[in-house]
């Protein structure tokens, strides 16, 4: 059984907002940080979100890991505060990126090739910013870094590690397909995909470099990311007993997103929507101990 989250909760939840530089796009794109303090946690409003916060608080003394997490097509790097303020709350600095062009804000890349190729890229910017420009740099245990990512966001995370995607025809203008050459990122040392978009793994080899621990969970009601998802990271990566996979009974595409408060859920926004019966709210504190567990056990 998971160690309960007061028993081992060592620290307040950091949170700052910055605009990093994308240099492959001269862009800033706006990153969420949470991470470990000792400033007492205040309830702030972010967008229509409210969350327990130090807000600007200095980061607290020691060494902590660093978790990046990629949201979804389309999404917004609110969609999953409440995994990062928990793993901020158990030592780790924990970074969101909203990706450019692939966001809530502005989608206007979704189904490009531009969009697979740039994604990695973000990633490796955001860890680059981390390591050799932030205030974070020292605090950093540089060999202890790991990736989350949901639906398209796994799909970045397997891009980063290794994988060697093949784009769809209707993602190029001449409609056919191509084998991309992405950023890999060798500093990465272990994954979490959430109902993991893999399709453009598809391809024979396009995950045998991926040699990493990793957590996959999926929906047993996804209809987005349907098991089939799945069976591309078992079959193809490298040693398939570095995976670990978690079949989440009930689980629906958008149940690893943060819960929605009350008056943002509706059938008419997908994302607020499960399956029947399933609570979202009871799964993600399963969750966010299976995560720290297997994060605690990936070093």
């Amino acid at each position: 059984m998971p160690i309960k989250e007061q028993e081992r909760q060592a620290f307040q939840a950091g949170c700052q907002f910055v605009d990093i530089e994308d240099q492959g796009n001269e862009q800033g794109f706006p990153l969420l940080i949470m991470y470990p303090a000792y400033k007492e946690e205040k309830v702030k409003k972010m967008g229509p979100y409210t969350i327990s916060v130090a807000q600007d608080a200095p980061l607290s003394d020691g060494l902590f890991p660093l978790v990046i997490i990629s949201h979804g097509d389309g999404s917004t790097p609110f969609a999953y505060r409440t995994i990062a303020q928990f793993l901020a709350r158990h030592g780790f600095i924990v970074g969101i990126p909203q990706h450019p062009f692939n966001n809530r804000e502005n989608n206007t890349l979704s189904g490009t090739i531009g969009n697979l190729k740039n994604r990695p890229t973000h990633i490796r910017t955001v860890i680059d910013w981390f390591l050799k420009e932030s205030s974070f740099s020292p605090s950093i245990k540089s060999n202890n870094i790991s990736l989350i990512g949901h639906s398209m966001g796994g799909y970045t995370a397997l891009a980063v590690a290794g994988g060697v995607p093949t784009s769809f025809p209707s993602e190029s203008p001449d409609q056919k397909p191509y084998c991309l050459s992405v950023d890999h990122d060798k500093r990465v040392q272990s994954l979490i995909l959430l109902a993991p978009a893999t399709g453009w793994f598809r391809e024979r080899g396009a995950l045998e470099d991926v040699n990493i621990p990793i957590l996959m969970i999926t929906g047993e009601k996804d209809t987005i990311t349907p098991s089939f998802h799945g069976e591309f990271v078992l079959n193809r990566v490298s040693d398939a007993e570095k995976v670990q996979h978690i079949v989440a009974k009930n689980g629906g595409h958008f149940s690893f997103l943060s819960p929605f408060p009350d008056f943002m859920k509706s059938p008419t926004f997908l994302p607020s929507q499960d399956p029947e019966g399933f609570n979202r709210k009871e799964f993600h504190e399963d969750l966010q101990n299976t995560i720290l567990d297997f994060l605690l056990r990936s070093f």
